[in-house]
């Protein structure tokens, strides 16, 4: 028997283009859901550290997303800035893949960045 998934069914694989992101809510939560330019699949808290702004509606290139407000980037694997003005990483999730679903557990941050509080 296999292991239940664990968090949140958030999309197909297919859902999302390579160098795309896709914004989802988990518990009113934003998540940016990061197909890379290898197809790699990610998932980081989709808020800007540097200043209020969605992740997802910014460009993927290699492993990095950048932030269209001001021109952070972030390490799709370590949330951490690469780029200024951010100085503080975004927080990575747990992700799974069964089949063809992504599952996202925003209550286990891989990267040490805080814990979403989530009500």
């Amino acid at each position: 028997m296999s292991e239940s998934p664990r968090g949140e069914l958030v999309c197909n694989v297919n859902d999302i283009e390579v160098k795309q992101a896709l914004r989802i809510l988990i518990d009113d939560y934003p998540v940016a859901v990061v197909k890379d330019s290898d197809g790699g699949i990610h998932a980081i808290g989709d808020t800007c550290s540097h200043a209020d702004i969605s992740l997802a509606e910014g460009d993927v290139e290699g492993c990095k997303i950048e932030c269209w407000g001001h021109g952070s980037q972030f390490d799709l694997r370590s949330g951490q800035p690469i780029q200024l003005p951010a100085y503080d990483p975004v927080p990575v999730f747990a992700l799974e893949i069964h089949g063809d679903e992504v599952y996202v557990d925003v209550t286990n941050v891989t990267n040490g960045a805080p814990v979403p509080d989530l009500g």
